[in-house]
This record gives structure tokens, C-alpha cells and sequence, in this order.
């Protein structure tokens, strides 16, 4: 793989749909494709390749899965998806699975970003090209959060500077239409505090929300699984420890945190009309918004899960058929939708 010094990489990929590409470059100089799997060699015959996926069985994942399949048979490529669970000792057995059935590229979802240096090494060792979709991976250490760019793997997926942003935003907006006082009002920011994009779209929710409340709304941080059980758990306890608010605010990683959320509220008794809810995904928020019943989930970020798995897809092929450098990031295209035009925007609710 080439190592040129002082490049600024472009790059873009033609995946059938509209989609964003956002090139970060490395702050020493140097390409960081290196990250990516060691020396690979272009493919003159058919292409395998495997994607590997934490929580295999969540909406998001299942429609990134598709997009994944349907953009490698229109390539003509043979892809395997594998589902890793949150099981991160079994995620090394299905790395080196998927290289001993000849598979030349790897994209991979971590079920925790601490088995990023030796699924880097694996694919380094094997000649594999290895690209990571939504969550970072650092070839040196397990926290991508302080990890050299020239040692983060390239990555598929979304800005979670830009996602953050928009949520808080809504937020912000939804909490000004609301009239409500900032002394008995809380905003939740619920992530897995390990996972560095999470952290990316909670600092930028933040951020965005202190900006645009025009009031000083104090934070609580809940550090939860990322799931909505999780997520309920914690927040039930918060609700607990904080008997005089009246109103919340609530968002996080994705739709499960921010729907755990809200059922811990309304299990507290909490009623929707006190509860903002912005969700990042909309995949749970949408069956909210499906339902007869009053909700806390005023919006949320969608983000198809379909672009990114289709964006891998052609980004590997473009490796592997053509030698194509790995963009350092790509990024797809995302929207807020609510109870009044989620079903204008292709959004799928399953």
C-alpha cells in the first residue's frame, strides 16, 4: 500500500444513491489506509467478502445488511454477513473464520472498539483489506477517543459531529416550543461511554442544545448498553434520584437509548406532554409514531442503515478490484423526521 506523505485524500464512491462523502486527513501526514489491513493485493477474479456486525438483529443493522447485499449482487460479489452479537470473544474466532474461507476484504461492526488492535493485526497478518463501518477502530489500543489518526482504521459511515448537532437542535427547538422553566427541567444524554462515535453525537447534542435553548438546562450523563433495557434501567434510576423535575429532555447514541428512556418516564408516571424525546435512528421512534398512544418521542435523526452497508460494499470492491485507496471516512446522508412526515421519507418501520 502506498505511504506518500503531505496527500489530502478525495475520494467518492457510486453506490446508486445520494450520498455524502466526508474525508478527514491524518494529522501527521501520512495515509492512513495502512490501518486497513496490511498489503492487499487487487482481485482479477470474483470477490469475497464478509461483514461482520455487532447486534446483528437491530433494525439499523438489518437494514444495513441489506444495503450491503443488494449493492453486492448488483457487483456481482459474493458477501457473507455475520452477525457477532455483543460478543467480543467471539468476534477474533469469526475474523479468522471469515479469512480461512477466503475472504479478501473484511467490513466490520466491533461489539467493542478494545478488539480493535488484533482484528487489525489479523487482517494485517492475512493480507486482508479490513474496513470498519459506523464505529471506529485503532490499530495501536482499545480507546479509538485517544487513538492516532494515522492508526484508526478507515471507516463507512456517519458524522457524529453533524448527527449530535441536529438532535440537540430539534431538542433546543422542541424545548423552547414547550415554554417550560429550566429550573425543573433535566436533559438525559444516555450513551455506552466506550463507543467513541456515541461520544461524538452526545458532546455535539450537547452542545447544539445549549446553544439553541436560550437557557441553561442542567445535563444529566447515564452511561447505559446501548440498548433500550439497558437504557430503561438506567434512566429509571436517574428519575429516581431526582424527584422535583418536572420535565425531561431526553437523547442519546440511537433510538434505543432514547426509547428506554422514555418507557422508564412513563413507568415513573411521567406524562408525554413533559417529555421530549429525540431519538437518533427513528427505526423505534417510527412504531411510536405508528401507534394511537401519546408519546415522548417528538423526533429523531433518521439514518438508513442501507446507504452505509451499500457504501462498504462499493468501497471495498473499488479496493480490491481496482486498487482505489480507502478513504480515511465516507459519509452518508441523514434527515429529522417526526409523527408528521416520517412516512413521506422512506423511512422503513418494521
Amino acid at each position: 500500500m502506498t505511504t506518500a506523505r503531505n496527500r489530502r485524500r478525495t475520494a467518492a464512491a457510486t453506490v446508486g444513491l445520494l450520498v455524502t462523502l466526508g474525508l478527514t486527513a491524518c494529522s501527521t501526514g501520512q495515509q492512513t489506509t495502512k490501518a486497513g489491513g496490511g498489503d492487499v493485493a487487487t482481485v482479477s477474479g470474483k470477490i469475497s467478502i464478509t461483514y461482520l456486525q455487532k447486534q446483528g438483529d437491530q433494525q439499523y443493522f438489518i437494514g444495513e445488511a441489506a444495503g450491503a447485499k443488494a449493492k453486492a449482487a448488483q457487483l456481482g460479489v459474493d458477501l457473507k454477513v455475520v452477525n457477532l452479537g455483543n460478543d467480543a470473544n467471539q468476534t477474533i474466532s469469526d475474523v479468522q473464520s471469515a479469512i480461512a474461507q477466503k475472504s479478501q476484504g473484511l467490513i466490520i461492526v466491533v461489539p467493542d472498539p478494545a478488539v480493535g488492535p488484533q482484528v487489525v493485526q489479523t487482517a494485517k497478518d492475512a493480507k486482508v483489506a479490513l474496513l470498519t463501518s459506523d464505529d471506529q477502530v485503532c490499530a495501536t489500543g482499545p480507546a479509538p477517543a485517544s487513538c492516532d489518526k494515522s492508526a484508526l482504521v478507515p471507516r463507512i459511515g456517519f458524522s457524529g459531529d453533524q448527527m449530535g448537532a441536529q438532535v440537540g437542535k430539534r431538542a433546543a427547538d422542541e424545548y423552547k416550543k414547550a415554554g417550560w422553566s429550566a429550573a425543573d427541567t433535566r436533559t438525559i444524554s444516555a450513551w455506552k461511554q466506550d463507543v467513541t462515535v456515541c461520544g461524538d453525537r452526545v458532546k455535539a447534542a450537547k452542545s447544539s442544545f445549549a446553544e439553541g435553548a436560550g437557557a441553561a438546562v442542567q445535563n444529566i450523563d447515564v452511561a447505559t448498553d446501548n440498548t433500550p433495557t439497558g437504557a430503561q434501567d438506567k434512566v429509571a434510576a436517574t428519575i429516581t434520584a431526582n424527584p422535583n423535575v418536572k420535565h425531561w429532555v431526553i437523547w442519546g447514541c440511537n433510538d434505543e437509548n432514547v426509547q428506554g428512556g422514555i418507557t422508564a418516564l412513563a413507568n415513573a408516571g411521567v406524562s408525554a406532554d413533559n417529555v421530549i424525546g429525540v431519538g437518533l435512528g427513528a427505526y423505534l421512534a417510527c412504531k411510536d409514531w405508528g401507534s394511537s398512544q401519546p408519546t415522548g418521542m417528538k423526533a429523531a435523526l433518521f439514518i438508513n442503515g442501507s446507504d452505509v452497508g451499500a457504501l462498504a460494499v462499493q468501497t471495498m470492491v473499488d479496493k480490491l478490484k481496482n486498487g482505489k485507496d480507502f478513504p480515511q471516512e465516507a459519509f452518508a446522508p441523514t434527515s429529522m423526521v417526526d409523527a408528521s412526515n416520517w412516512q413521506a421519507s422512506g423511512l422503513q418501520c418494521s
